[in-house]
């Protein structure tokens, strides 16, 4: 497989593109959503005014709760043509179904293919799948189904194992991870410990999801800094999500992912939502283009993002998503300062002393929001207590209740036998 042309076309071009392909999108989810039918004839919308990236400001949004609470009303296909059934983490909430139609697993492919080819592997690698494949997980579905369709080679080895992960690296010497980035940090923690050269282990990059790599800036955080200090590889970040059955993946100049025209719209939109200027940040709104089985339209993602539209060294024209700034669920307001977790979780990354850690919000006897950090050291004291106070200080301009308690107190909370994820978050505020 090539790089798309659309992908290198004239910003005209892609723009016609994609509202060729939103004409579409509108016309099936009229034809054939339960709930988008019920929805456009309520608000009086007559689709066929909708042309334009520009019009789309003047249909509804489609929000996580409605999708959570009119779940089967969002399919567009008899239950006899869904071949995989997936879930959402339910990172932000009760979990959503999600019914994929043959169609749809190739549409998954594609955008995993062409994710992976931006990214650098191409028929003949062989990657190892560090993440799990079952569980109604669609990411590492979408994995396999990709670097299948590129022709290149996979090792299913799953999630976690230290040692196992090693066993196969050394059998079938892949070139690329994927991976949860901050478990490359205890890859290289086995390694040192059994005496594996990891930089002679054939490994050239990771694809790394569900953790940020990089700050605002694009350069590298406390986290990826870590990994490269010591492992000479490329870190590639990767922002998806089950909603979107769409990645938006970065080139070898890691200044965003890059935006698949012909797969999804996406815009950013204010508090009041309307779309933000001059490249401000707002929450990622997408409208999903090609699905059969659920599409969504104006879907308000919860994440707090920045678009970049300067083109791209590797010679595609299409916009990219920087890192994500933050959950717009999750977005805390303390003592007058506007916190989300990654910012928090990159500063204690810096501590080598602590192991682990969880946030934990809620609200206090004014109204207001508070924040108290569970954190595991390995050799706790006042000591380090006061370093870690004074970096948030120093780093944020506030700082929470931290204190120190057992691995095994963590564990607990942390590792959720129902959840795909480790729980390092929890909102105790009342809605």
């Amino acid at each position: 497989m090539n790089i798309p042309s659309i992908e290198k076309a004239s910003l005209a071009e892609i723009k016609a593109h994609q509202e060729e392909k939103l004409r579409e999108a509108l016309r099936y989810a009229a034809d054939n959503s339960p709930f988008y039918k019920r929805l456009f004839e309520k608000e009086g919308i007559d689709i066929t005014t909708i042309n334009t990236l520009e019009d789309l400001q003047q249909l509804p949004l489609t929000t996580k709760e409605q999708l959570q609470e009119y779940n089967d009303d969002f399919l567009c296909v008899p239950k006899s043509h869904i071949i995989d059934y997936t879930t959402t983490s339910g990172t932000s909430g009760k979990p959503v179904t999600f019914g994929l139609t043959d169609k749809d697993l190739d549409r998954l492919a594609y955008n995993e293919a062409i994710s992976f080819i931006c990214s650098g592997i191409k028929e003949g690698d062989v990657v190892q799948l560090m993440t799990t494949i079952d569980r109604r997980f669609m990411a590492g579905l979408a994995y396999f189904l990709g670097l299948r369709k590129i022709k290149a080679g996979v090792i299913r080895v799953g999630a976690g194992v230290p040692e196992l992960q090693w066993d196969s690296i050394l059998k079938y010497k892949p070139t690329y991870l994927i991976t949860v980035p901050s478990f490359l940090l205890k890859l290289i923690e086995y390694a040192e410990l059994h005496g594996i050269d990891y930089n002679a282990s054939g490994i050239r990059g990771a694809i790394c999801i569900g953790e940020p790599l990089r700050n605002q800036d694009f350069s590298m955080n406390t986290l990826s800094g870590k990994i490269t200090d010591k492992w000479n590889i490329k870190l590639f970040s990767t922002y998806a999500s089950t909603e979107m059955s769409t990645a938006f993946a970065e080139c070898e100049f890691s200044c965003g992912g890059h935006h698949h025209p012909e797969l999804i719209i996406p815009e950013v939109l204010d508090e009041n939502d309307n779309p933000v200027t001059n490249g401000g940040n707002g929450e990622l709104t997408v409208t999903t283009l090609g699905i059969e089985g659920m599409p969504l339209i104006r879907f308000k993602t919860g994440d707090i993002v920045q678009l970049h539209h300067e083109p791209c060294k590797c010679g595609r024209n299409t916009l990219r998503v920087g890192p994500v700034i933050g959950r717009k669920q999750q977005m805390i307001k303390y003592k007058g300062t506007t916190l989300y977790p990654p910012a928090m979780i990159d500063l204690l990354r810096s501590f080598t002393q602590i192991e682990n850690h969880i946030i934990e919000i809620s609200t206090n006897d004014l109204g207001t929001d508070e924040i108290v950090i569970k954190a595991v050291a390995d050799s706790p004291s006042e000591e380090l207590l006061a370093q870690i106070k004074d970096h948030f200080r120093a780093k944020l301009r506030v700082t929470p209740k931290i204190v120190f308690i057992t691995a095994e107190e963590l564990n607990k909370v942390m590792f959720n036998p129902m959840s795909r994820k480790p729980v390092n978050f929890i909102d105790k505020r009342a809605n």
